[in-house]
């Protein structure tokens, strides 16, 4: 692909903790979907099953490819965070973030960079707004996810659709703007807590409709401890939030 814009080159986070069937695969179809300009920071959490030598590997053949190495695993927040800063350090324009698995199509990268290009100041790949979906998984699961999404809409009081999602472009105005270490969430509701602050901040936040997939190699990170997590720290993070920033100044955009 051709070079992103003057405005920084994009660079992709990918957290890993136990990948290494997955990360090999999920860095080439990156990189064949990014432009030529862009990196992909692969950050691991010390991964038992080799996966940080598997990434320390690719770095080596690839120069747009670095290895974020930390001492252990500490939650998906906490490695978002240190890929975060990193990227921003390293001149990124745009801070792409997707799973590791598959789950998220590396073929929509484009079209998430297309729409923070386009002016979103965070573009999220959504389940549920029309054109998106999801594949491989029950019933049951389904609503869960779906209703986790609009219990945190709610409670929030915003209108998008797909909170929990974590297939996102963030422009580095946003990252740089909003205080990452302040960001509290360790597990899942990270993504909840990114976006809500985004939108606090007075960002824009545009849903791209994707079709999400469940992984088809390795193990789920998954529970219901981590879907039972949002019941409590959602209305948590809302009251905290809310204190600091008393109006909600941003204007999402479908």
């Amino acid at each position: 692909m051709e070079s992103s814009t003057v405005a920084g080159p994009a660079w992709l986070v990918l957290p890993t903790y136990n990948e290494a069937a997955n990360i090999a695969a999920i860095v080439e179809a990156a990189r064949a979907n990014l432009p030529d300009d862009a990196r992909v920071l692969i950050v691991d959490d010390n991964s038992p099953d080799g996966t940080g030598g598997i990434a320390d590997g690719l770095a080596a053949t690839d120069p747009a490819v670095e290895v974020l190495h930390r001492a252990g695993k500490e939650g998906l927040g906490p490695a978002y965070i240190a890929g975060f800063h990193r990227a921003i350090a390293g001149g990124a324009g745009f801070v792409l973030q997707m799973d590791s698995d598959f789950s998220h199509d590396p073929a929509d990268l484009p079209r998430l960079l297309a729409a923070a290009r386009d002016g979103a100041d965070l573009a999220i790949g959504s389940r549920y707004v029309p054109g998106g979906g999801v594949t491989d998984w029950s019933l049951l699961r389904r609503a869960i996810s779906r209703g986790g999404s609009l219990y945190a809409s709610l409670v929030l009081g915003v209108r998008q659709r797909d909170l929990t999602g974590g297939f996102k472009c963030f422009r580095r105005r946003v990252l740089e703007t909003i205080d990452l270490d302040a960001v509290a969430a360790k597990g899942y509701v990270f993504q909840v807590e990114m976006t809500y602050r985004t939108l606090q901040a007075g960002f824009t936040v545009r849903e791209v409709p994707i079709v999400f997939r469940d992984r088809q190699v390795g193990e789920s990170k998954m529970s219901a401890a981590i879907a039972a997590e949002a019941t409590w720290q959602v209305p948590l993070l809302r009251r905290r939030l809310r204190d600091d920033h008393p109006r909600t100044s941003g204007r999402p955009r479908a």
